[in-house]
């Protein structure tokens, strides 16, 4: 019975010798190799303090704003007429100073601080293209406009309503406009949960890029700024849309009132060769400190 003890006492130091080298390694690993980074949540930098980046290849309008240019060259007095849906007359803004054309105008009065700018904002809630048609002699031409913003689409797009079927329309407004010798920038859709459930978004979107292209007029392509927001930034949707899940909020109305402006003072200084060829290169981003 002795030796079988000693045959076991043994064993076991034989044991504890064979795994003392293998706790030795795992104590080296664990001293010398860094255990793997926490990886932090993508947009946790972006809730807090989001960032407003639009860089000026993505919000840059194609065609050169002349009569805007003709008024500053001449430092005159400048209307500018926003028409719309809830998106111009400013749902989801805490207030109708946080609204884009508010603070379009803010942006507008940064750029050229020494120029009389008014800021007309005749947007009203849930209306689509033949509604703001109905209004376009009293909102727009009677205020002889030297600018107008034409934010269209959202609304035919959440009813499934075709807007191509309507392209006349969308024509006979842009010919009413160019009557009054006014420039012309169209805003399509805000890329929102509520747009993308939508199949037809994307259809939406390029069917007003074509028109705008087609007419030879301007269009801040806001659904693409906005996508850029979530696929490239990486923004939750809580950053940019309101609660109900279509609209835009103060972040997001200022946000797009500073790459609008941008873009604006960009047109309307544009030397006018620029206006023939455009460079390929990245653009400055805006930033919030800008």
């Amino acid at each position: 019975m002795f030796g079988r003890g000693l045959t076991k006492v043994h064993a076991i130091d034989l044991t504890c010798r064979a795994v003392k080298p293998l706790a030795l390694v795992a104590l080296l690993v664990a001293l010398f190799v860094p255990p793997p980074a926490r990886a932090e949540p993508p947009n946790a930098a972006n809730v807090n303090n989001p960032k407003c980046d639009a860089p000026l290849d993505l919000v840059r309008l194609a065609y050169p704003l002349s009569r805007l240019a003709r008024k500053l060259a001449a430092r005159e007095p400048i209307t500018i007429v926003a028409i719309g849906s809830s998106s111009t007359a400013g749902s989801g803004a805490s207030s109708k100073a946080a609204n884009y054309p508010s603070r379009l105008a803010d942006e507008l009065n940064r750029h050229f601080p020494n120029q009389k700018i008014t800021m007309l904002n005749h947007g009203v809630g849930g209306e689509e293209v033949p509604d703001m048609l109905k209004r376009f002699d009293n909102a727009v031409v009677a205020n002889k406009p030297d600018l107008v913003l034409w934010q269209l689409g959202t609304n035919a797009l959440i009813r499934d309503h075709q807007l191509d079927d309507r392209g006349a329309s969308v024509r006979d407004g842009l010919k009413k406009i160019r009557a009054t010798g006014a420039d012309i920038v169209l805003i399509d859709p805000q890329f929102a949960p509520r747009v993308n459930a939508k199949p037809q978004a994307p259809q939406m979107v390029e069917f007003i890029a074509t028109t705008a292209k087609l007419e030879s007029v301007d269009l801040f392509r806001r659904y693409d700024v906005m996508k850029r927001w979530r696929e490239v930034d990486r923004m939750p949707f809580a950053t940019f849309v309101a609660p109900d899940g279509l609209h835009m909020n103060d972040w997001s109305y200022a946000c797009m009132a500073k790459g609008l402006g941008v873009a604006i003072a960009e047109a309307a200084t544009r030397p006018v060769m620029s206006a023939k060829v455009i460079s390929a290169k990245a653009m400055p981003q805006i930033d919030d400190d800008d």
